[in-house]
């Protein structure tokens, strides 16, 4: 089952390879976490590097995090 939540942020913040660029991970690393969700200490650097990204849909400034 797909991790929605996860899916949407590493969509939002370029795709998988740009976030295992961004993480200096590997892409299968990124990828797995479509499925399990965002391991914590990754989540907690995404989410102070980049909150935008977590931010729901359709919320200010969400249009500009994709741009």
């Amino acid at each position: 089952m797909e991790n929605i939540e996860a899916k949407q942020v590493i969509d939002r913040l370029g795709g998988t390879s740009k976030v295992a660029a961004l993480c200096d991970i590997k892409p299968p690393s990124v990828s797995d976490w479509k499925k399990h969700g965002i391991p914590k200490p990754w989540r907690k650097f995404l989410l102070s590097a980049h909150p935008e990204a977590f931010q729901p849909a359709g919320q200010p400034g969400q249009e500009s995090a994709a741009a």
